[in-house]
């Protein structure tokens, strides 16, 4: 009978400590202590995460503000490096000079594939590396020379300090050369409108913006999902990185350590990306 008391009480002290376990939202309580804002900006991939944390974060706790902005990685490290905000986002990884002119700490924190995207009522599926490579040379212009309608190809791209047109750059086009007559767009989200509305369009977006209004052109045979990017069934990735200018405090601190939560995870996937573990 003994044993079965110690037994019960001990059911009853881990039930009490399953049930006290903070979840992770509780760090951003009032109670907590945590005042004051947070701005945010830089790679475009990452605003579906950012926006979703800080919806939720400033719901537990109101008297928070969290903002969240665009502009490219190259905003991103400029921001964060100048104290305009306090994270900055890249999708690609800080460079030597980046990291020792600033002082920047990165965390990497998802995987994302690039896509190729067309519009939907492109007929062509697919194109191999070198279509590719010549379409954005601008050495082929027209979508009959690929396996398409008589009709000149819409060249799209992503402007200078793109983390996104980095990896894409360095990865599909293997560093090559990119046509001047390009339309240069300035988000992920611009260059999904474009190509939704341009029945002729070719460009390239993250997988997390893949959707039904444009559709993702399978590159050298591989299928652009974030399974085969996980996998690497999908070659043309990328890290999502937040970074901060010195070791993260406060409430900075705190938005890093809730994107690393399991419920930050589930954020991230959510959004498309795979979540890396801290």
């Amino acid at each position: 009978m003994r044993r079965l008391h110690a037994i019960l009480s001990m059911l009853l002290v881990l039930g009490f400590a399953t049930v006290a376990a903070a979840a992770p939202l509780d760090a951003f309580a009032p109670q907590s202590g945590l005042t004051g804002s947070l701005d945010i900006a830089g790679g475009t991939a990452h605003i579906p995460v950012m926006k979703e944390a800080a919806k939720r974060i400033m719901t537990v706790n109101p008297a928070l503000r969290i903002s969240v902005a665009g502009g490219g990685s190259g905003v991103g490290v400029q921001q964060v490096g100048e104290g305009l905000v306090a994270i900055g986002n890249t999708g690609r990884p800080l460079t030597e000079a980046e990291v020792q002119k600033y002082g920047l700490v990165s965390f990497p924190f998802a995987i994302d594939g690039v896509a190729l995207v067309a519009n939907p009522a492109n007929p062509v599926a697919g194109l191999t590396g070198k279509q590719v490579a010549d379409i954005f040379a601008g050495v082929v212009t027209n979508w009959k020379d690929v396996g398409g309608k008589d009709a000149p190809i819409t060249l799209y791209t992503r402007e200078d300090g793109s983390g996104t047109r980095e990896v894409f750059v360095e990865k599909a086009l293997k560093k090559g050369p990119q046509a001047p007559t390009a339309n240069v767009v300035n988000s992920n989200g611009a260059m999904k409108t474009a190509i939704a509305q341009d029945p002729n369009a070719i460009g390239y977006v993250g997988i997390g913006h893949l959707g039904e209004t444009i559709k993702g052109l399978h590159f050298d045979g591989m299928v652009p999902t974030q399974e085969n990017a996980a996998s690497g069934a999908y070659t043309v990735t990328r890290k999502l990185y937040m970074n901060t200018k010195g070791q993260p405090q406060g409430l900075t601190k705190a938005f890093i350590d809730y994107v690393f939560s399991p419920e930050g995870q589930e954020i991230t996937k959510a959004s498309g990306y795979i979540p890396l573990a801290r």
